[in-house]
């Protein structure tokens, strides 16, 4: 018997009494709340039927069986004791016109602060990254914070990396007022739908997404290389925050997230666990079947560029993934 390492579909981690893939009912019952019932598994009143699946074996819960019935995408490490799960693409509903996924991530500082409690008012969910550069954009949204504060905005942005200290750098050269977490396990981009930083969320006052995500730069540092204009999203805030207009359409909307896609970011955060803890060649494996599940996801393969320690700016992987994503159309910055 050992431990198996568990990342939850909110990123959350656990540890099972485990045999491999044989898991304590009891522990996965506590970490998920999913309990195993003659009529299937159940979590509060929702209950999924088993139809004859062998979810349980030898006294324990298959955990592969187990998130097949859930329809759960799983990634594992058999051998260094981990794994990893993510919902299906279809479980993520219509960010357009529907309510804003909760987050709750934390800071710099270990504090969380949830997306939530900015209710009440409009809201820009920007994200951002350490291996972007828009790393240096903090600034830039700290100038619309007092800008349009006081006339009602709130800016919650998310670092997707691989750890606090990776973001914390820039978060304290741009000292922002507005609150700044991180998002280790990418939740952010999985509820949402993000491939690409930075992009931009509207929600208003009610909680309910108006703008789903958009590649939206703070400003023109690096407008040579996104040919966009960030003075034309900035502009559309305005309006919405001062006069109420939404856009008709989202520009350059990214791409929404496939089924292969939600496996990757699974497999995504078994690598980023096993690089934390010195598995590198594990963890490039991981990482590699990733990037051949979602080739055009910037949030894995960049991502996993600056995780493994290589150049994600100048390197010539990068390089020349950029040369492929560019000659494909630029696929997530329609």
């Amino acid at each position: 018997m050992g431990t198996l390492h568990l990342i939850d579909v909110d990123g959350a981690e656990h540890e099972l009494d485990a045999d491999r893939l044989l898991v304590a009912a009891a522990d996965l019952e506590g970490a998920t709340d999913w309990v195993l019932k003659p009529e299937g598994l159940c979590r509060g009143d929702a209950c999924v039927p088993l139809l004859g699946r062998p979810v349980a074996r030898q006294g324990r819960i298959d955990l592969a069986e187990w998130a097949a019935a859930l329809r759960l995408n799983l990634a594992v490490d058999s051998d260094h004791g981990v794994a990893a799960l993510t919902p299906p693409a279809d479980a993520r509903a219509e960010l357009e016109g529907g309510p804003a996924p909760n987050l709750a991530l934390p800071d710099v500082d270990g504090n969380i602060v949830e997306l939530g409690s900015l209710a009440g008012r409009k809201r820009v969910l920007v994200t951002w990254a350490s291996w972007c550069g828009c790393r240096h954009e903090l600034g830039a949204w700290q100038a619309l914070q007092e800008e349009l504060g006081p006339e009602g905005l709130s800016i919650y942005s998310v670092a997707l990396d691989a750890s606090a200290d990776d973001a914390k750098p820039w978060i304290e050269e741009a000292a922002p007022t507005y609150p700044v977490v991180v998002d280790t396990a990418h939740v952010t981009a999985e509820r949402y739908g993000i491939t690409n930083v930075p992009s931009t969320v509207w929600i208003d006052e009610d909680g309910t997404v108006v703008k789903p995500p958009a590649i939206a730069p703070g400003d023109d540092q690096f407008r040579d290389f996104t040919e966009i204009d960030s003075s034309v999203h900035h502009d559309a805030l305005r309006r919405w925050v001062l006069e109420g207009e939404v856009p008709e359409a989202p520009v350059r909307a990214d791409d929404p997230r496939t089924d292969d896609g939600q496996l990757a970011l699974a497999h995504r955060r078994v690598a980023a666990w096993l690089q934390a803890r010195g598995h590198d060649e594990p963890a490039a494996a991981h990482l590699a079947t990733a990037v051949d599940l979602a080739p055009w996801d910037w949030t894995v393969r960049r991502a996993g560029i600056k995780l493994r320690g290589g150049d994600p700016f100048l390197g010539d992987e990068f390089l020349t993934f950029w040369q492929e994503w560019d000659e494909a159309g630029r696929p997530g910055y329609r």
